[in-house]
């Protein structure tokens, strides 16, 4: 499952960026967006923040999780 995380994470990391790039070429070349395209980046952006949170808690979790076992 960590793998499957890990990728998740890098893919929606591509995902992220891509779309806050369109937006500034979009704004580069002078056309203004609509007001919800402002938004698109905020899903990738929530779903970083919880894989990104998974994988820095997990080695924590590991070593709490081995002190119970002694």
């Amino acid at each position: 499952m960590n793998a499957w995380i890990r990728s998740l994470h890098r893919w929606t990391s591509i995902v992220f960026v891509a779309v806050v790039a369109a937006i500034f070429i979009a704004l580069g070349l002078g056309k203004q967006p609509l007001e919800w395209v402002y938004f698109l980046p905020l899903a990738p952006l929530a779903l970083l923040a919880l894989t990104g949170l998974y994988m820095f808690a997990l080695p924590y979790a590991v070593r709490w999780r081995g002190r119970g076992s002694e």
